[in-house]
């Protein structure tokens, strides 16, 4: 009997594999295609820890399913290495970036080999390479030229640690995501991407997608749909230059109970004197103070509300033509609506806080069903509202549901839902739709990332300006008429390649270290020829990754960045498009990643490719079909895994020691595969154990023209077949692993097994553990690989159980018997047993100490 050396047959095979080009992926005639796709890795300078691969185990699981199914699979791998994390490490070590991604994604590879993964490395792409990133760079021109990119210098996120901007997406909690330092708003000039201009066609593509309910409920709340009106108040002051402040409000049937306007610190009105405020230096002192917090402390529930009136200045009510005072305040945000409010502070809790500290009126507009047989004429304009202490119980009552208008002249007595569109019509109010999802902040003033093709021309600049004053036509783009001066850099002249430099550390100046590069810098106009200046901000890390899974298709295409044809092929159905149906129903097959990307990767990425879409450079509406996220591998300690904890454990040190295939079963049985694990080494002996066992299997194996003559086992291997491929195809992959292993058991008992049975076993062994399978495949002595056997498929007429007596023990004296398949498991077993009145009686309510179950003999349980 030969022993079982995991090293020495994994290495023989990957090597074998490799060096067959076993896993190259082609086309193929009929439409049986699929796609499947894990979310490319940054590679950072720690290389994997056993946290990353499970996402990558599975769909190797599910492509190596997929093609013994017959189909023609594309499972690429590449690496997301410009931005942040890239340069960080770097900076750290010392050394440049360039050189730090090329050791790193050297690494990366290594250890994702030694897994054992099918990749097609032919396919490779990384995002830092120049023939990758002059297509990144072409689809950033296209959106320049159709308007979708604008140069703007409002306040932007701003993290004094990693000296860039950042766009909403990249903050969390009011903190930096990448290294969890307060972000301050900052003017700085920057490119912005109008992601609003697709917001309700990001909202709409959602309902198609088959993706799990709670991501695409995050994207639907970060892009954040409101439907209200513009409403107009006019400003009292005579020398004022601004005649109107303009609010956004979804509750127009509110407007008469609003005693206040509050303008965000960062809006427009308040950059200069036109106001005519009096108090003008005080509310520039509170403007100051407000950059120093973030979003998180200006909004906080229960947070002490501050603020400066506007003195020698007010606004006109439109509903009742009352005078109201005028506020700047920093819970109100420059981002929501049009960065002014109208204060109700009898139907809102922070407006109340408000008004109860500046002793400001507080007007109740709305009355629920809860004084329901009061007339209004009875009312007396109390309430428990508006006592010491906020009731926040009675205030949801009045501000969500429908109500009773009082207080609202003509409207009163009119229900609060039908008044909205009639409020707002009677004061000349404008029906608008708002969003809560901002233009994405495109530029970071860091070194590492995409230059961004542009080129600034003052000449270009005058003249673009003398044509719109003079209202002449132009054949510039529409990118050129928003953004006088910048021109883009011919097509044919990308990509525009980041310089080698010496210092890459940013400035913190709000400028690149690309800006101090003169040579680099300064260039002839593309347009006139005359004196130009290049872009010096480069792309944000998301930029690479909205786009890279067109590439897997055609990555080798000098002319496009992929070829029509093959990209219709991959993200379609394999055959030519029938109707506009397949057009929103293309896209990668299955999707699989962290859902920590709901909001940025994965909102990008739909955002690039509805843009392609729309100028008919794709034929899919969609990016991915079908969407799975990874339940995370946590440390020993329940925490993530982290270099700052001291937690990480190194997939290399696993393999050494267990093996890959190991490994892989492991991961994939460890639980639910969308759910979070706690990791445990020492269960890995299990897996292990499981493996040695099949190992020994092959021994039983003595007669190889030996037919199946046990009916119980051919039973037991269909219901194992089919159980095994209705599980993968679910992701249901421990309890796949789960029927493997207790068809092992089977397979123990008999002193002998047909070879047809074993074969068919190790076919559905192969996707988790392909190492062992393809070794002793070839063992029991095939010639051609396993990875080119076709999926067993079971017959129903064997999926009948035929059931046995099993004895019943409970606390050591048998109680009673059950009928069970010899393929039932313990679960099953016990769910069996409580059903019997007789037995349940003495297993009680409890849970069971102790259970030991034998299939097909015994069930013995310590209560």
């Amino acid at each position: 009997m030969t022993s079982y050396d995991h090293k020495k047959i994994e290495k023989k095979w990957q090597t074998r594999w490799r060096k067959s080009g076993v896993y190259r992926t082609k086309e193929q005639n009929g439409g049986k295609k699929f796609y499947v796709l894990d979310m490319f890795p940054y590679a950072s300078g720690e290389g994997l820890h056993v946290g990353h691969p499970k996402g990558y185990i599975a769909t190797d699981v599910y492509s190596r399913f997929m093609r013994s199914n017959g189909y023609s699979v594309l499972h690429p791998m590449g690496f997301d290495a410009f931005g942040l994390p890239a340069e960080n490490y770097a900076l750290a070590n010392k050394i440049n970036p360039a050189v730090a991604v090329a050791h790193n994604v050297k690494r990366f590879k290594e250890q994702l080999e030694k897994i054992g993964l099918d990749y097609d490395w032919s396919r490779e792409i990384n995002t830092t390479d120049p023939a990758y990133y002059r297509w990144t760079q072409w689809i950033f021109l296209q959106m320049f030229k159709a308007g979708l990119a604008y140069e703007s210098n409002e306040p932007i996120n701003w993290c004094p640690s990693c000296k860039t901007g950042l766009a909403n997406e990249d903050v969390d909690d009011g903190r930096c995501e990448r290294c969890g330092t307060p972000v301050e708003k900052k003017p700085m000039r920057q490119w912005v991407l109008k992601i609003t201009d697709y917001a309700e066609k990001l909202l709409d593509g959602l309902g198609g997608l088959d993706w799990p309910e709670s991501i695409k409920e995050l994207q639907r709340n970060w892009i954040g749909k409101s439907e209200g009106a513009l409403i107009s108040f006019e400003i009292k002051n005579q020398k004022s230059k601004i005649k109107n402040i303009e609010v956004f409000t979804t509750r127009a049937d509110t407007l008469f109970g609003a005693t206040y306007l509050v303008l965000a610190p960062e809006h427009e009105l308040l950059k200069n004197k036109e106001l005519g405020i009096t108090n003008y230096d005080e509310v520039l002192r509170y403007i100051v103070t407000s950059r120093t917090k973030t979003e998180i402390e200006r909004t906080a529930e229960g947070k002490e509300k501050t603020g400066v009136e506007l003195k020698g200045v007010k606004a006109i009510n439109p509903a009742n033509n009352e005078e109201i005072p005028i506020f700047v305040a920093d819970y109100v945000l420059a981002g929501y609506g049009t960065g002014a409010i109208m204060a109700v502070p009898a139907h809102d809790e922070r407006d109340w806080q408000f008004a109860k500290k500046y002793n400001l009126p507080i007007k109740q507009v709305i009355l629920t069903g809860m004084v329901t047989g009061r007339k209004l004429s009875e009312f007396d304009g109390k309430s428990a509202l508006f006592g010491e202490k906020f009731d926040n119980s009675l205030w949801k009552e009045h501000y969500k549901n429908n109500g009773v208008l009082l207080n609202s002249g003509k409207f009163d007595g009119m229900n609060s839902e039908e008044a909205k569109d009639k409020i707002a019509n009677f004061v000349g109010g404008k029906s608008v739709t708002k969003y809560k999802l901002r233009d994405w902040v495109f530029s970071r003033q860091r070194y590492w990332g995409e230059p961004i093709p542009l080129v600034f021309c003052e000449t270009c600049k005058t003249q673009a300006e003398k044509s719109k004053i003079k209202n002449q036509k132009s054949n510039i783009s529409r990118g050129e008429q928003l953004n006088p001066g910048w021109v883009p850099v011919p097509e044919d002249k990308l990509p525009v390649k980041l310089p080698n430099v010496k210092s890459y550390e940013p400035t913190g100046t709000g400028e690149s270290p690309l800006a101090n590069i003169k040579n680099w810098v300064n260039v002839k106009c593309p347009k006139c020829g005359g004196e130009g200046k290049r872009e010096t901000n480069t792309m944000p890390q998301w930029a690479g990754s909205c786009w890279y899974y067109l590439r897997y298709t055609d990555p080798k295409n000098k002319k496009a960045f992929a070829d029509r044809k093959k990209m219709d092929y991959w993200l379609g159905t394999g055959l030519p498009l029938r109707n506009s149906a397949e057009q929103n129903a293309g896209g990668v097959d299955f999707y699989v990643g962290g859902a920590e990307h709901a909001t940025r990767h994965l909102i990008y990425a739909r955002f690039w490719h509805q843009f392609l879409f729309d100028k008919g450079l794709v034929a899919h509406s969609e990016p991915f079909k079908k969407l799975q996220h990874v339940g995370l591998i946590l440390a020993e300690d329940g925490r993530k895994m982290s270099k700052r904890w001291g937690n990480i454990i190194n997939p290399d040190d696993i393999i050494e020691r267990f093996g890959a295939d190991a490994l892989r079963v492991y991961e994939m049985f460890m639980g639910p595969f969308d759910q979070s694990v706690v990791w445990n080494t020492d269960n890995l002996v299990g897996a292990k154990r499981f493996l040695e066992r099949v190992w020994r299997t092959k021994d039983k194996i003595k007669d190889k023209t030996l037919k199946i003559k046990n009916e119980a086992l051919e039973i037991a291997l269909h219901q194992t077949i089919k159980k095994v491929t209705e599980d993968i195809k679910e992701f249901k992959f421990n309890t796949a692993i789960s029927q493997l292993m207790i068809f092992t058991n089977v397979l123990e008992k008999r002193d002998e097994i047909p070879q047809i049975v074993f074969e068919t076993f190790l076919t559905l062994l192969t996707p988790f553990a392909p190492h062992i399978a393809e070794e002793l495949w070839e063992l029991i002595g095939n010639k051609k690989s396993i990875q080119q056997v076709p999926w067993p498929t079971y017959k129903a007429e064997f999926l009948s159980e035929i059931e046995s007596v099993v004895a019943v023990q409970i606390n050591g004296k048998t109680r009673g018997t059950i009928m069970l398949s010899p393929a039932a498991t313990q679960d099953e077993a016990i769910k069996k047993a409580l059903a019997e009145p007789q037995l349940k009686k003495w297993i009680g309510e409890g849970n069971p100490r102790k259970v030991v179950y034998i299939a097909g003999k015994i069930l013995s349980i310590v209560v």
